[in-house]
């Protein structure tokens, strides 16, 4: 995401390398270069010309302390200016109400629908919730169909009406057998167009007044750069919405929706949804997105995502299989099984510092782990409890039944053996033991 203003950024800063000092001529002269990337991303030239003339200010305003390089000051002040104008600080959902009621409205083609999938889903999973999803979108050909099928696919409930095209009343109607049936938690998908027109204003502002949401969310394609925020203004003057969802930031998203909405509706970005997976759903943390378009990484991201897959009983049996000497290939599918759950392969490597830029134009598959578990699974018990039993026979019978090569096993093998290695070693170390005992706790 935001891969073309990074590399803008990434440039700009560039001419304050080697500089020994701040001064009024390279800031200006690197500002301009920020601003042009900026507007490239479709971010309006006001908003452009604020966030520099802000930056340039901080940064004539500040002594170099000769232990920090020129641009690696700018760099942070960028990155603070950038975190501001997208909100500072992550917004939750306000979820008071018996039940619960969220109004997801956008246009059509938004991603509503599986954005509804999607946030109860993470409300069922992470927050112990028991969600109705509401299929209101009564016009589009199979939307319902649609709500059905993601709703199958997550174990939530959808509420409908066959024939009914009266989505307020089917609303109202929802929410009364939400109360009836013990669910905590309302989610209506209403209906989008393709371009705003005053008959979905009005019937989105009549849900809204008719099933009194605790919530109401509009959810903007952030693949549409300024085009989103005109929309995303037009919604809020109608319905004046809790919060923004950005959509589709896995693909050629320029960035000018994310940094602008805030600043022009004055209200949070709260979800960011990649891809077509429905656990794609991730809280909006301006200071962390900084980060990531100034290619410093998300680690924290990436942790709290292990922390939502770790066991801390399993690791406990982990380790101490590790310390005896014990670890094997069920141990280690077990390992690639965690890391799977934890989304997208490609996303959670950009999300090392360093790493977004070296990974941009590789293909990387979301079943990397394919062939491995192929490999594993065509061992015997026996063998991948005692992987040293795997002689050359027994490498070519594995090969032929996980459609690989012999030189695959021999690699697979060999790598195996060497993590075997460096876990045992490092849980030998008490100290290293410790710290990361303190970096899932």
């Amino acid at each position: 995401m935001f891969e073309n203003l990074s590399d803008r950024l990434e440039r700009s800063f560039k001419i304050l390398k080697g500089e020994g000092k701040i001064s009024e001529v390279n800031v200006a002269e690197t500002l301009k270069d920020v601003r042009r990337a900026l507007l490239n991303a479709e971010v309006s030239y006001k908003i452009a010309k604020d966030f520099t003339t802000n930056v340039k200010e901080k940064a004539l305003g500040q002594n170099v302390l000769n232990s920090v390089k020129p641009g690696q000051l700018l760099v942070k002040i960028v990155h603070d200016e950038l975190a501001e104008l997208m909100g500072s600080e992550a917004e939750d959902i306000d979820l008071s109400g018996k039940p619960a009621v969220i109004l997801v409205a956008g246009l059509q083609g938004s991603g509503k629908t599986t954005f509804s999938a999607k946030l109860a889903s993470l409300l069922k999973s992470k927050r112990g919730r028991h969600p109705l999803l509401v299929a209101g979108d009564v016009y589009r050909p199979a939307a319902i169909e649609q709500l059905q099928t993601l709703g199958e696919q997550i174990e939530v409930p959808v509420y409908t009406e066959e024939g009914s095209k009266q989505p307020v009343k089917i609303s109202k109607h929802a929410i009364r057998h939400a109360k009836e049936n013990g669910y905590d938690t309302v989610i209506i998908d209403t209906a989008g167009r393709l371009a705003i027109d005053e008959k979905m204003m009005h019937e989105v502002e009549s849900i809204k007044e008719a099933a009194n949401p605790s919530e109401t969310l509009f959810v903007v394609d952030s693949m549409t750069g300024q085009d989103a925020v005109n929309t995303a203004k037009e919604f809020h003057d109608r319905l004046n919405y809790d919060g923004v969802v950005l959509t589709k930031l896995d693909g050629d998203t320029k960035g000018g929706a994310a940094l602008t909405i805030r600043s022009i509706v004055n209200k949070p970005i709260k979800f960011m949804s990649q891809g077509e997976k429905l656990d794609a759903l991730d809280i909006f943390h301006p200071k962390r997105m900084a980060d990531r378009i100034l290619g410093m990484g998300d680690v924290i991201s990436l942790v709290e995502k292990a922390q939502e897959q770790f066991d801390e009983e399993e690791s406990r049996k982990l380790q101490k299989r590790i310390a005896k000497n014990q670890f094997d290939f069920d141990d280690f599918i077990k390992q690639i099984q965690q890391i799977k759950k934890m989304g997208n392969i490609k996303d959670l490597m950009s999300m090392v510092p360093g790493m977004g830029k070296a990974i941009r134009d590789l293909d990387i598959d979301d079943d990397a782990f394919k062939g491995i578990e192929a490999v594993i699974r065509s061992m015997t018990p026996e063998e991948r409890k005692n992987p040293q039993l795997i002689n050359g026979s027994r490498r070519a019978r594995i090969a032929n039944g996980s459609g690989s090569s012999v030189q695959d096993i021999n690699r697979l093998l060999k790598q195996f053996k060497q993590t075997k290695k460096m876990m045992t070693a490092m849980t030998g170390d008490k100290n290293k033991r410790r710290s990361l005992g303190n970096v899932f706790k």
